[in-house]
């Protein structure tokens, strides 16, 4: 069912505030950041956000990571950059950490390739994790906190990497988790339900598909809109999927492109984690 009908040229991050109760998502093509009640548009391309406070986004821009004051619509300047000085690259799918961290991947704003890399923001420290990264998708983590997964989607694959358990840096290199090569399909944004299955919106396909942790496929949903992005868990008891998509180049093809979809009671998903700076 369609949850919001505003199209997206490119929707993107979708994140349930779990203090406000309210979902939060991306137009990253019109600089512009909704909720159901209201839209607020800003000077700089954004992608992804992460709560901080009841009133309180950490929010990622092309020059780097804000706070943003929902009550006031106040976008602060970055207090830190990445990729502040490559007027090419743009930030595109982020997510916070069980640590309070917050990992972001960038891109080309043309999605030149190899252009952009995967950060991680923890304590004051900004580390590049992965670099030659095309189109950065798919951020999330593991309910026991062993593992995050993230995907550069040309590849089709995505890839699992183990974390230390006190600071939740990276401890080896990743591996490939799930390849859809084969399936031809390309994953986009993804979250990792209380269970462990991992849910990736397939871009161009008009599908979300869940995949246990052992990597089998075991539920596939059908969206009205071809380009599907990015799934949030939220609503009553964290029970409902909330999914982003975009008209990017398909407009016309399908009438709700771009709009904001959701899929009651599909499990429980984890609890968004705090931010902590």
């Amino acid at each position: 069912m369609i949850y919001d009908d505003r199209a997206c040229g490119l929707g993107e991050g979708p994140l349930w505030h779990p203090v406000r109760h309210e979902l939060f998502w991306f137009d990253i093509n019109a600089c512009t950041l909704h909720s159901k009640a209201k839209s607020w548009s800003f000077d700089l391309s954004v992608s992804a956000a992460g709560w901080i406070d009841e009133n309180t986004l950490l929010i990622a821009s092309e020059s780097g990571l804000h706070r943003f004051d929902i009550n006031s619509g106040v976008l602060k300047d970055a207090f830190v950059h990445i990729e502040a000085n490559t007027p090419t690259t743009r930030s595109n799918d982020g997510r916070a950490d069980p640590w309070g961290g917050f990992w972001l991947g960038t891109m080309g704003f043309q999605a030149q390739a190899k252009a952009g890399a995967i950060y991680r923001y923890y304590k004051g420290e900004l580390r590049k994790l992965v670099s030659d990264v095309t189109i950065s998708n798919a951020i999330c983590f593991t309910p026991n906190r062993s593992h995050a997964h993230y995907t550069d989607t040309p590849t089709k694959q995505i890839m699992r990497v183990a974390l230390d358990p006190a600071s939740g840096w990276p401890i080896e290199d990743a591996k490939v988790w799930l390849d859809l090569n084969d399936a031809n399909l390309s994953p986009d944004g993804a979250v990792i339900d209380a269970d462990g299955t991992f849910w990736v919106a397939l871009w161009g396909a008009g599908r979300v598909n869940g995949y246990a942790p052992v990597g089998t496929l075991i539920a596939s949903h059908k969206i009205d809109g071809l380009h599907t992005t990015c799934p949030a868990f939220g609503g009553d008891h964290l029970g409902d999927m909330f999914i982003t998509s975009a008209t990017q180049g398909i407009a016309g093809k399908l009438k709700n492109n771009g709009k904001t979809f959701r899929l009651p009671k599909i499990g429980k998903g984890q609890k968004e984690h705090q931010v902590i700076l």
